[in-house]
């Protein structure tokens, strides 16, 4: 049973620090001071105060923990260094006992420093937070002394209310308190939700915009989460609320930051882009780079009202520390720092006290390796040890075993066919009848690794690494298409809203096809080439199809998954990925990596 809550005393807030914007509304005026003459990169310098014109404010930021409290397994783990030479190194990175001391070490001789984040802090996390609904991820985060964050999507993966509760405190409604006599008092640093609103309100959910301060220092932060979000979270996850535009609520809300008379404002998108290389500290800006970045946030960053002076996005996974002109065609710089804690980003922005703005030529940004090579910082340790005893009897149990590694990167990855198999092998048991199972892509959340900590025995999988996998507690569901509605599902995984970012589903033994990237849209699909068991799908027989609750609400862009008929729920979806690893692998005869053959890629 949940201890019950007592009666404490909510530590103080770190209110010398910040000051609260309030949520009217108001119109002013274009931006119009010109960056001074006199600004250059030689003027950005670290220190404390600079009694002079201008005084040099590092924002530290990183987009994308996922709960990732100790340091991520297998390629969740590592990032790719470019050297001058042209070759590359893979870094082992991440976990916040290195983070925390990252962070520190960068902040010290820096009297002037926010720590900012991009969204998506918890959610699809982890057994040792997201067992806790990633109360554990707060609390780290309340060490680091995060300033500000904005939300993500998967800040709504349990809804509004949950969401409410991560910032305001108080033990979980269901499970309750989980460590006696300590009640959950929540975030000391504000979420931000400016373009997330209430349907019967109109207004935001959270506060739009905050702003730091100190001494005659003030720089405004305004948060959003991608416009899409209802397209990649539950419907349950985003009942009752309202996601506006990115640019539009960025600009009314830098209107109202400026009426206030704050000047110097910061955009925390959680949206994001592909730069040209995966590793993380190519310079996208170098001549003959071209187009260093692509994806959403190049048209976001160009209609960002020029009063905005960066942009700390996140939400793709992706490394980047580049610059994009705004609408009046001056650079602005716009960065990412990957995900899982691996990296973060040291931007120095130089405040011009006569004009109350950032002196945009003076601003500097790079990414850093949170490399393993650092003291851990002794109160992280001290917290994952806290929720790892509380983890342990659930997150230790043996519920497989593999020969190595299974990836789950790729169009088509190993681990997404294990998934879709296992989902298949289970709707069998409900309905023989049934033909094939999809999984969504975004769901397989990591690959199984086979020595992923050396202590479980080499081959072992556990619960909490199935619980890394498949976090989301979706119901694999069985729904009834005609062959016409299954080769439309196929066609709308790179057509509609799906055409610049493919969303390819996962398919189970079975079910072949050819994807011809050379082409667009639906086209890419080859239709002739789709097959079941061997035989071409016929459009007007029907088809009994397993996938899980979100995709059969129409998710990830493909709304012909939501019209099916003939419902019938079935179980938690890891709870059938356990059962299959369980029936068919033991310790003598353990899995092996699928080859992830059943699309054909033609490029």
């Amino acid at each position: 049973m949940p201890a019950t809550p007592q009666p404490h005393h909510r530590r103080r807030r770190r209110t010398t620090r910040l000051l609260a914007a309030a949520a009217g509304l108001a119109t002013v005026g274009a931006l119009a001071a010109a960056l001074p003459s006199t600004a250059s990169a030689d003027d950005s310098r670290k220190g404390g105060d600079r009694p002079g014109r201008y005084q040099d404010v590092q924002l530290l930021s990183f987009n994308d923990l996922h709960g990732n409290l100790e340091p991520p397994s297998g390629s969740s783990g590592r990032v790719t260094e470019v050297h001058e030479d042209g070759t590359t190194e893979t870094i082992n990175a991440g976990g916040v006992e290195y983070l925390a001391t990252h962070l520190r070490q960068a902040r010290e001789g820096n009297k002037y420093s926010i720590t900012a984040a991009g969204g998506d802090m918890v959610g699809a996390s982890p057994l040792i937070s997201g067992l806790f609904h990633d109360e554990p991820t707060i609390e780290a985060l309340n060490k680091l002394e995060l300033d500000v964050t904005s939300v993500g999507n998967h800040e709504f993966d349990e809804g509004a209310r949950e969401l409410a509760r991560l910032q305001k405190g108080g033990c979980h409604p269901t499970d309750g308190c989980y460590v006696e006599g300590e009640e959950f008092e929540g975030a000391d640093f504000p979420y931000l939700a400016a373009n997330v609103l209430d349907e019967k309100t109109g207004r935001p959910i959270l506060k739009p915009y905050w702003v730091w301060k100190k001494k005659d220092v003030k720089v405004g932060f305004i948060g959003v989460t991608l416009e899409d979000t209802p397209g990649v979270v539950s419907a349950e996850g985003v009942k009752g609320l309202k996601f506006k535009d990115e640019v539009e609520t960025i600009n009314k809300y830098a209107k109202v930051l400026q009426r206030q008379g704050v000047k110097s404002i910061v955009a925390l998108i959680h949206e994001g882009g592909a730069p040209a290389s995966s590793a993380y500290n190519y310079d996208c800006d170098a001549p003959g780079a071209g187009d260093g970045i692509s994806g959403p946030i190049v048209d976001i960053a160009k209609n960002i009202t020029p009063q905005v002076d960066a942009l700390v996005t996140g939400h793709t996974h992706a490394a980047y520390a580049c610059t994009i002109n705004d609408p009046s065609g001056k650079p602005r710089t716009v960065t990412s720092a990957a995900s899982f804690g691996r990296l973060y980003t040291d931007t120095t922005l130089t405040y011009d006290r006569f004009t109350g703005d950032i002196a945009r030529t003076a601003v500097k940004s790079a990414n850093h390796v949170v490399t393993r090579d650092v003291p851990k910082a002794p109160d992280m340790t001290e917290l994952i040890t806290k929720w790892n005893t509380l983890a342990a009897p659930i997150g230790n149990r043996a519920i497989g075993y593999i020969s190595a590694d299974i990836p789950s990167t790729g169009t088509e990855s190993p681990m997404g066919d294990l998934i879709a198999d296992a989902q298949l092998a289970y709707a069998k048991e409900l309905d023989p009848e049934t033909d094939l199972a999809l999984m969504n892509p975004g769901g397989v959340r990591a690959g199984l690794t086979y020595a992923a900590k050396g202590s479980e025995g080499d081959g072992v999988v556990t619960y909490a690494e199935g619980f890394t996998v498949q976090p989301f507690s979706n119901t694999v569901n069985l729904q009834d298409f005609t062959g016409a509605q299954l080769i439309q599902i196929l066609k709308e995984q790179v057509s509609g809203s799906n055409e610049a970012a493919p969303k390819i589903l996962q398919p189970s033994a079975g079910l072949t096809y050819t994807l011809d990237l050379t082409k667009s849209g639906a086209d890419r699909v080859v239709t002739d080439s789709i097959r079941l068991n061997g035989a071409a799908i016929d459009p007007a027989a029907t088809y009994r199809v397993a996938t899980n609750s979100f995709l059969a609400g129409g998710g990830d862009g493909i709304p012909t998954l939501g019209q099916g008929a003939n419902d019938l729920v079935g179980a938690d979806d890891l709870a059938v990925l356990e059962q299959y690893l369980t029936a068919n692998s033991s310790a003598t005869d353990p899995i092996s990596p699928l080859a992830a053959n059943r699309i054909t890629i033609v490029s």
